[in-house]
């Protein structure tokens, strides 16, 4: 099979189509024909060697596919060759076939396209753990999503949408019109806007109740302020240690010092326990190895997804051999929605 190689740590340029032999299908697995594979923020730090639960290079990396299922381990009910799928896939899903868990693998409805369907299962999963599962998200709730505009973000906005939040998001101006027509309320412009001081404008000095955040510390801080008594901070990702195409020394530096030396308030339980307010961290990958599959995310989306009550954004779909464009296109914050790769 064909599949696009994290040859080394470097740049786009890195990446390489070779040939690599066919997954083996263990029981409770079942393989799958790929027919488009998402491309997450984590692949790009696995490239610039800052991503620590990657696997070793030369690697295959991705998390989430849409294709058709080719065989069926013993033990797997329910799931038919031919079907059109989506799964997560823990890495691996840059090739043309890819095994994944009968739990991580998600019918794609016939509305839905491969592309589409690729946007789901990590974006999804992410979004509905870190504000429903985790931030309690009711209706009426205030929440701000940081990085409104990307493949996490317009997730986490189209579930909150549905589920009767007001919503600020962050982006630059040229992605205002895309995420409002997501269901932003509120585009604020990260680059020539203070966010912090924005949205206290808005709200009149009330602040929210849930920010969703994968930028890191810099923003940690101000999100926590922002907070009202009895808000939730869900801190997810960490892109501000990588800024550019190859490894960023500066930005991961100052990143991971500020997370070591900070100051944040969250780390410090009394302040924690006087103001009321609480901080999650949401690991996805830790999250789906200790629940064993991405059901718990997933499932309560599936009749959304079968409605067309939740259609995923697609921003660009690269091929194989342009896998190098296509991670510069993410770099350069281009995307509304997801980018994804087909064989």
């Amino acid at each position: 099979m064909r599949a696009v190689v994290i040859t080394e740590v470097g740049g786009p340029e890195v990446l390489k189509v070779q040939e690599r032999p066919d997954p083996p299908v263990g029981p409770g697995e079942v393989r799958i024909a790929v027919k488009a594979a998402g491309i997450n923020f984590a692949d790009l730090l696995a490239r610039t060697g800052m991503y620590p639960d990657a696997p070793k290079l030369p690697a295959v990396v991705g998390y989430e596919v849409a294709g058709d299922v080719e065989t069926v381990g013993d033990g797997v009910e329910g799931i038919s060759a031919g079907d059109r799928v989506m799964a997560g896939t823990k890495f691996n899903g840059y090739a043309e076939l890819v095994t994944a868990g009968a739990g991580d693998v998600i019918p794609l409805p016939e509305s839905m396209s491969y592309e589409q369907g690729a946007a789901v299962p990590v974006n999804y999963a992410t979004a509905y753990a870190g504000i429903v599962l985790m931030g309690g998200l009711r209706e009426g709730d205030r929440l701000l999503i940081q990085a409104a505009g990307g493949g996490v973000g317009t997730a986490a906005t189209q579930i909150a949408k549905a589920r009767g939040a007001e919503i600020f998001g962050t982006a630059s101006a040229s992605k205002h019109e895309a995420i409002r027509a997501q269901g932003v309320d509120h585009a604020i412009d990260y680059r020539n806007q203070d966010f912090e001081a924005e949205v206290m404008r808005i709200t009149g000095g009330e602040g929210i109740d849930i920010a969703f955040d994968a930028i890191g510390p810099t923003s940690f801080r101000k999100d926590y302020r922002l907070l009202r008594s009895g808000g939730r901070l869900i801190c997810f990702g960490l892109s501000e240690v990588s800024t550019g195409e190859k490894r960023n020394i500066p930005g991961a530096v100052r990143g991971l010092a500020g997370m070591l030396t900070a100051t944040m308030p969250w780390w410090k339980s009394m302040a924690i326990m006087n103001e009321n307010k609480g901080v999650f961290g949401l690991n996805m990958l830790s999250w789906w190895e200790r629940e064993g599959s991405l059901e718990r995310a997933i499932d309560p989306l599936r009749e959304d997804f079968a409605s067309g009550a939740l259609i995923p954004v697609v921003a660009e779909a690269f091929p194989f051999d342009r896998a190098p464009d296509a991670h510069r296109f993410i770099h350069e914050r281009r995307n509304v929605g997801k980018v994804v790769l087909t064989p």
